[in-house]
């Protein structure tokens, strides 16, 4: 045998046993990857629990496809066991036919786009890094496109596709380097400034939105920050997402949110802005801040939309500095006059979601109005009608076929699903049907709206939810349920944390005010809250327990008291004034200390507006505010009371809980401390939130069913 023929043999075999190596390693690491899915369980007596609260899959972004015969969506679903999620894209014909889950492996997709050329765009960590990826509309052909160094967390293609924005997160430049090259473990995080730490992070990076060009098959690695140099987010922190941009639909100009400002003046204000950014100049223009117009749009401007022909843009906007809760306008600008103005004062509440018409002359848009998220549509003149409503809250929508739109909706005894609304016949019938396999096993429990008269003579919708098969002629426990927000209305929300339908479904009757300060009932009932915690909105929490305790079938000897945020604030100031009503008591992330509240939250805006500013300030509105704190009336607990907390929140500290806790403890009340080491405001992780349902019906239980 001559030696290069050797050698080719001697090369074959150890490629091939190293191709065989591969291969078995890479089997074994699929086998040691469980792909989390569709969960399939049984149910034996129709009652919603924690465990299958977490089997159901949860729909989020949807998308029409450019020829609108097709839906694509992602579905998250989640493993107990594994203690974490998964999302996966499906798609269906835009009549609900033909439902396929497209990606299937273990990796994370999500975020669908469609392409002009009737591919899907998405993001996908399979290389790693969550990068842009495309396939065909029946799942094949699987290609990146983006090749990134940084992770990818939302993009936006330009109308004609030849370019694409992508948020990527950059280092925070006013976070200091590390200081001592001789102490490389030291964790210190040193700050000279507030906003250091927001929501559950430390702010060590900021988002910011890059441009890059496409040529249909790959996104150039040169990218261009739009806030090149500049220390702002863009979207902004926490929750802003890729909402808050818009393409022009020439391609040539980007909108985008933010509000330009750092450390102890990004703590104290709201104002943001929608700017235009023009790229083949670069130049960055503010729109909401034009010279000699009255209204400066000072509060919150966000989410900016194009109509299609280019004409005009429209985005939420609100009035106040430092009011988080002002009423949220539809606000139109004329791009050729500048002229801006509301297209929605004839509509005394928060507007949620806009989708422009196809004519571009009018403005469909999400509403909340009398505990529900309903759709109406205005024109450019401010004329609004309803489009649809019922008992459910829709959360997104866009265009399908015609005037079909496609929308998001949930209830209170329903989680999300697909509808499409023939908004011209105010129909709405059901596309996608995710979690029948679930709900065909479930009793369902009776949702009921009441009209309560309170104190001072006005009108409150309550909702009283009865537990499954119903017996009027038996005595039930019966929960207060304390909204938090403050000022977030109490609608026909799906929650996969404070679920009204599961503790229905435990045997509870649950009643669940719209209290003072809550919006879709007037600007008028949502501006009552601030300043006056312990007043009114109190009065309106006792009125409704009250009147629906008349009631025959409600046990007055077995009622409770639960709320999260202000609702965990509310609970702690019932367990000093609530005079004997209740057994029993569980507050979540509550307020129980407003002076320490004022010196530890993040979003300085908050209290200054709702206290009334800092408990050094000598004031009307600080006086009412600070001598309503719970901690001052702990002399007068005598209820069992659970305080629960997570340690990574920082907009109410879990210091909170524990003070509550320990004054508990030293008087003697029956007391329970459940805290959270790795969850914020929410409990998110599919483990710790059935340990939290457990301890939260378990101490119900206790002290309510006995």
């Amino acid at each position: 045998m001559n030696s290069k023929r050797q050698v080719k043999i001697i090369l074959l075999v150890i490629f091939m046993a190293a191709a065989a190596m591969v291969t078995k390693y890479e089997v074994k690491s699929r086998e040691k990857v469980k792909v989390i899915g569709k969960q399939q369980i049984e149910i034996t007596n129709g009652k919603l629990t924690p465990e299958v609260l977490w089997a159901m899959g949860r729909i989020g972004s949807v998308a029409v496809s450019p020829d609108e015969s097709k839906i694509a969506y992602q579905v998250t679903y989640y493993d107990i066991n594994e203690n974490k999620g998964h999302t996966v894209i499906c798609t269906m014909n835009s009549d609900g036919t033909n439902n396929i889950q497209l990606t299937k492996s273990h990796y994370n997709e999500h975020s669908p786009a469609w392409l002009s050329d009737g591919r899907i765009a998405f993001i996908s960590n399979r290389s790693g890094k969550q990068q842009i990826w495309a396939m065909d509309a029946d799942g094949k052909h699987k290609k990146q496109l983006s090749f990134s160094e940084k992770d990818i967390e939302g993009f936006l293609f330009s109308p004609d596709e030849s370019q694409v924005l992508m948020v990527m997160s950059i280092p925070n430049p006013l976070v200091k380097e590390q200081q001592y090259e001789d102490l490389p473990k030291a964790t210190g995080i040193v700050a000279e400034d507030l906003m250091y730490r927001h929501w559950d992070n430390w702010v060590t990076s900021i988002p910011h939105p890059f441009i890059a060009t496409f040529n249909g098959e790959k996104v150039s690695d040169t990218t261009l920050d739009l806030l090149n140099g500049e220390p702002y987010e863009s979207p902004m922190l926490p929750f802003g997402g890729i909402e808050q941009f818009a393409w022009s639909p020439d391609s040539k100009t980007i909108a985008y949110t933010s509000r330009k400002k750092v450390g102890l003046e990004q703590t104290k204000s709201t104002d943001s802005d929608i700017y235009f950014y023009t790229i083949s100049t670069g130049e960055t223009t503010n729109i909401c801040k034009i010279a000699g117009d009255s209204d400066q749009n000072m509060g919150y401007d966000i989410n900016p939309q194009y109509s299609p022909d280019g004409k005009y843009i429209a985005w939420q906007s609100m009035e106040r500095d430092g009011y988080e809760s002002d009423r949220n306008r539809l606000y139109v600008m004329d791009l050729e006059t500048k002229k801006k103005w509301s297209v929605s004062e004839e509509f005394d509440s928060n507007v949620d979601a806009i989708l422009w018409d196809k004519s571009n002359h009018e403005i469909f848009f999400i509403g909340s109005w009398h505990g529900r998220m309903s759709i109406f549509k205005t024109d450019l003149e401010g004329h609004i009608n309803t489009i649809h409503s019922d008992n459910c809250d829709y959360g997104s929508i866009t265009w399908g076929k015609s005037k079909d739109i496609i929308a998001t909706r949930q209830s209170l005894t329903s989680a999300t699903e697909i509808y499409r609304v023939d908004a011209r016949r105010s129909l709405a019938s059901r596309l996608s049907h995710e979690n029948d396999h679930i709900f065909s096993q479930l009793n369902k429990p009776k949702v009921e709206e009441r009209w309560i008269e309170t104190t001072d003579g006005k009108s409150m919708l309550t909702w009283v939810v009865y537990p499954p098969e119903f017996d009027a002629s038996k005595k039930y426990p019966t929960l207060l349920y304390c909204q938090g927000g403050p000022q977030s209305m109490v609608s026909q929300f799906w929650s996969y944390r404070w679920n009204l339908n599961i503790m229905a479904s435990q045997g509870y009757i649950v009643v669940a005010p719209n209290r003072r300060g809550l919006p879709g009932f007037g600007q008028e009932w949502n501006e009552a809250i601030s300043g006056d915690y312990g007043g009114q909105c109190m009065k309106d929490l006792l009125t409704a327990i009250d009147e629906v305790s008349k009631e025959p079938f409600v046990d007055k000897d077995r009622l409770g008291c639960v709320g999260a945020s202000f609702g965990g604030y509310s609970v702690y100031w019932m367990a000093g004034h609530h005079e004997g009503r209740f057994k029993a008591f569980i507050a979540h992330d509550g307020i129980f200390n407003t002076e320490q509240q004022y010196l530890e939250t993040e979003e300085m805006w908050f209290p200054n507006w709702d206290f009334g500013g800092p408990y050094w300030e000598k004031n009307e509105k600080t006086a009412r505010t600070y001598a309503n704190s719970p901690h001052l009336f702990v002399d007068k607990w005598d209820t069992p009371i659970l305080c629960i907390h997570g340690e990574k929140d920082y907009r109410i500290l879990y210091s909170q809980a524990v003070a509550a806790f320990n004054a508990a403890q030293l008087r003697g009340i029956p007391s329970e401390l459940l805290l959270f080491p790795d969850e914020n405001h929410w409990v998110t992780k599919p483990q710790n939130s059935i340990m939290w349902q457990r301890r939260f019906f378990g101490w119900l239980d206790r002290w309510l069913k006995i």
